[in-house]
């Protein structure tokens, strides 16, 4: 196997990489299992590529790990990934701590059910003080329910008085986003082939080299993670200036 860790440079490792976790069920039922299987062979990959990202030194992972669109799943395979995000964080706790990984998450957590909403703090609370790398799992998140929540508390500030609507720049927007204190993703990542954002961080991942692998999420690895890297590597982040203007 080609040792790809040795060809990634460590001075131009993505600070932010976030990753649209998808082809689990396709996974599964390309191999005759329930699709709720390729969830919890999922979970192997989370903990692979959390280990990867923080061996090189990525300081921020962010997981599309359940999206508002979600909800519209079957109800059994939605109860079984909230029961399985309940099983896993308590089952990872100590691995989390051990190899000083802080865990956080952005959305409307609060509309979580409250066994999983309770974990959810509960992990949080028990690694707040880990400071290798942030895992952060985006939990009943929609881009644009967080932009529309954002636009409102500045509408509710304005209508206050509290704020004058020229104020508003893109510092003082972003303080209203779930994201708020967290750089935003330079690489992102898709599993499975798909070739879309579905509604993960629309502000966010403006200028983010966006990277599409046809593998499923549970055969997603180090390996893969670090050819994601690689492809980061080599390509040319202009801001919109020209290429004369980086040399």
């Amino acid at each position: 196997m080609t040792d790809l860790k040795s060809q990634i440079n460590p001075e131009k490792i993505p600070q932010h990489i976030a990753i649209i976790m998808d082809g689990n069920g396709r996974w599964a039922k390309q191999k005759g299992m329930p699709r709720v299987l390729g969830h919890h062979s999922g979970v192997k990959s989370v903990r692979e590529v959390t280990e990867a990202a923080a061996q090189i030194g990525v300081k921020y992972l962010t997981l599309y790990a359940f999206s508002t669109e979600n909800w519209n799943r079957p109800p059994a395979e939605v109860t079984a990934l909230m029961s399985l995000l309940v099983e896993t964080i308590k089952g990872e706790i100590r691995d989390l701590n051990k190899n000083g990984v802080r865990l956080t998450a952005i959305g409307d957590i609060e509309a979580l059910p409250a066994a999983t909403l309770k974990t959810l703090k509960e992990g949080i609370e028990k690694t707040k003080d880990n400071q290798r790398i942030t895992l952060v799992l985006a939990l009943n998140y929609s881009a644009k329910w967080e932009i529309l929540h954002a636009t409102r508390k500045l509408a509710e500030e304005v209508k206050a008085g509290r704020l004058d609507p020229a104020q508003i720049t893109e510092a003082v927007f972003e303080e209203e986003l779930s994201t708020h204190g967290i750089p935003d993703p330079e690489l992102l990542i898709r599993t499975s082939g798909e070739a879309r954002l579905s509604n993960f961080l629309l502000w966010q991942v403006a200028y983010a080299e966006l990277y599409f692998t046809p593998v499923y999420w549970p055969d997603f690895g180090q390996q893969e993670l670090f050819e994601a890297i690689l492809s980061f590597q080599n390509r040319e982040r202009r801001f919109g200036r020209i290429s004369e203007q980086l040399t």
